[in-house]
């Protein structure tokens, strides 16, 4: 599983999980209390009219399962998986539509478990309707202290799965061995108990420190490496990366850190550092990664944000091959710091220096792709408090998808007259213009009201007070090109759903930005930081 989790307690089915499979005989159960083969069979004994029938029917259920109690055993590493559990810190328990009086006796016959080894027991006889229901999940929760999605449920039935998913917990389903049908919502699938050692202990929190070998080893090597200019590939006791440029003209280096809390850290590195690379001309071809994680982290949050990175790098035919990753107290949420290689054919290399007076700037997409998919996914609860549209949000959200510009600077670069690209990082469009003019080395004229901003983005800003000229923009691209190439670029890029409109133009001044509203000078607005920032400093 590659999205996060975080594990402080393990709750066990015991039939089939913790014991055996096969020391009850249901069917033979269900022919003696007549219970259709459709029902549940607690569930069709609370069905039965009258009190002396239900009675009658749960007497002949106990009968059976204490006769298999006596003789049961336990499961292939049920002792030794508890015991490492113990060990690890993470409370331990039952939940089982079994008799309490059963488990009892039937826990007799383990070697090292005993009842006292569990933190809690949930039976039958207990108040809270049996599984698939989510109560008895509910109550461990409470009782554990922890939220229920850091539980994790293992069983061997799809009740245990129904009863984990219906009450948001972490699942895991035992199939000893066996081939056979296996329930769609699982979260993982072990052959055998001794599997989930690694699985809990990828949800245990980390001390500070480096990564540990064993765990970064084995991350790294669900990764492919099949760029042949790599000449070694990331591992243990790997300190750089070594690429063989030989084939390239002009090689295009940046780094940029991502250090705004976001559940999309992975995609935000890659392509943010993409994007400058792009804006000369070039392609990105080699990325390497310092990955900063607060103490306490899991490792499957660290898995998972090194999946990203592979993922989006497998995409856009980037080669990861290399960096750095510590747990620290030295910071409170995940940084990661990129650097991203390009290379660009010497006479395909954008300077912004060929900028002239009377050039067009257009803006593709429209201001705050970043900051309105960061606003969108951050705040989403308060957002919603303040009676935003929860669909408006979830297409804020969406603009995640949206803050790379590989594909408009590949169609600009290969228009005659497109001669300087910018893309918009932190302190948005009005930051973005103002080092555009000053890279290129003339003025702006900029027309405020022809600056697109989506509905989405003034939907986000407007509680919470946001100007989103300031707000971080990745996602849109600047681009300076004549005036005689101005229509066939927007053409190509509308034929690629990319929007872009002229929002004014280059002139023969200092660099600085003339702003123009209504026909009128006003002042440029100015951020001396991000918009975005006001809102974490709350």
């Amino acid at each position: 599983m590659n999205r996060p989790y975080r594990i402080k307690a393990v709750l066990f089915d015991f039939d089939g999980t913790l014991t055996e499979p096969g020391a009850i005989d249901f069917e033979l159960i269900r022919h003696q209390i007549g219970c259709p083969p459709n029902m549940l069979i607690l569930e069709y004994i609370q069905s039965l009219a009258t009190s002396d029938k239900r009675r009658e029917a749960i007497s002949t259920v106990d009968g059976y399962e204490m006769k298999a109690a006596g003789k049961t055993h336990p499961n292939a590493g049920a002792d030794g998986i508890i015991e490492d559990l113990k060990m690890m810190g993470v409370m331990v328990g039952v939940i089982s539509r079994n008799s309490r009086l059963a488990i009892d006796r039937a826990l007799k016959n383990f070697e090292l478990t005993t009842i006292e080894t569990f933190d809690l027991i949930i039976s039958r006889d207990d108040p809270v309707a049996p599984k698939p229901k989510p109560d008895g999940i509910h109550h461990a929760a409470e009782f554990f202290g922890v939220a229920v999605e850091e539980i994790l449920v293992v069983g061997d039935f799809i009740l245990d799965i129904e009863a984990a998913h219906n009450a948001g917990a972490l699942s895991a389903f035992i199939t000893n061995g066996e081939k056979g049908a296996v329930p769609e919502q699982p979260d993982f699938i072990i052959q055998s108990l001794a599997e989930l050692a690694l699985i809990v202990k990828m949800g245990l929190p980390l001390p500070g420190g480096k990564l540990p070998q064993d765990l970064l080893d084995n991350f790294l090597n669900e990764f492919v490496f099949s760029d042949p200019s790599v000449l070694n590939r990331p591992g243990i006791g790997e300190d750089t990366a070594a690429v063989d440029a030989s084939e390239e003209e002009v090689v295009v280096i940046t780094s940029d850190p991502i250090t705004f809390a976001t559940n999309a850290i992975g995609e935000y590195s890659v392509l943010v550092n993409a994007n400058d690379i792009v804006t000369s001309g070039g392609t990105p071809r080699w990325f390497l990664s310092t990955l900063l994680f607060p103490v306490n982290t899991t490792p499957s949050e660290i898995r998972s944000v090194m999946a990203a990175l592979a993922s989006v790098c497998n995409r856009c035919n980037i080669t990861l091959c290399g960096g750095h990753t510590e747990i620290t107290d030295g910071v409170s949420r995940t940084i990661i710091n990129g650097m991203m290689i390009g290379s660009v054919r010497r006479d395909h290399f954008l300077d912004k220096k060929n900028m002239r007076p009377g050039d067009h700037i257009l803006l593709t997409k429209g201001v705050a792709i970043e900051g309105t998919a960061l606003i969108a996914r951050e705040f989403e609860q308060q957002l919603m408090g303040m009676g935003i549209n929860e669909g408006l949000i979830e297409r804020a959200q969406a603009f995640i998808s949206g803050i790379s510009v590989l594909e408009e600077a590949k169609i600009a670069v290969d228009i005659d007259g497109v001669k300087a690209l910018h893309d918009i990082t932190e302190g948005g469009i009005a930051t973005a213009l103002e080092e555009f003019s000053i890279a290129g080395g003339f003025g702006m004229k900029i027309q405020l009201g022809q600056i697109p901003i989506l509905p989405e983005t003034k939907a986000v800003c407007a509680p919470f007070n946001i100007d989103p000229l300031g707000l971080i923009g990745s996602g849109s691209l600047l681009i300076c090109c004549r005036p005689e190439s101005s229509k066939r670029l927007q053409d190509e890029l509308a034929a690629a759903d990319i929007e872009a409109a002229v929002i004014g133009s280059v002139i023969d001044a200092e660099p600085g930005i003339m702003a123009i509203d209504d026909q009128e000078n006003v002042d440029w607005p100015r951020f001396d930081v991000d918009e975005i920032t006001r809102l974490y400093r709350s």
